[in-house]
């Protein structure tokens, strides 16, 4: 699964990735952003992940862009183990795209063209 971060050039956007657990355990994961532009995204309520039993959760992960190139990364989200069980291995692709830009500030100066 894809997940796309659309937005202006130094803002941040905040996207929500829902896990499920569908099994009478609780699931635990770490989460980790590994790639190219990995330094880009974050999780902002930490890298650990606790689904209690028959329920679902959001995990946030936030973007803020720093160059008009689209910026591509990778969520994994790693099983730990709780009470001998453990979930599968989960990967999503994280991809960016500047579609703004919004000036920092406006300086106006006036200069010949052209001096002999």
């Amino acid at each position: 699964k894809t997940i796309e971060f659309a937005g202006a050039l130094h803002a941040t956007v905040v996207k929500q990735v829902r896990l499920k657990n569908p099994s009478r355990k609780t699931l635990r994961y770490n989460a980790i952003v590994v790639g190219r532009d990995a330094d880009d995204f974050s999780l902002p309520k930490g890298n650990t992940v606790t689904i209690a039993p028959k329920s679902q959760t959001s995990i946030s992960v936030e973007f803020t862009s720093h160059f008009l190139r689209p910026a591509e990364a990778v969520l994994l989200l790693i099983s730990k183990s709780v009470g001998g069980i453990g979930g599968a291995t989960l990967a999503f692709s994280l991809k960016s795209e500047v579609n703004h830009i919004e000036p920092a500030g406006i300086l106006k100066c006036k200069s010949p063209c052209y001096e002999l």
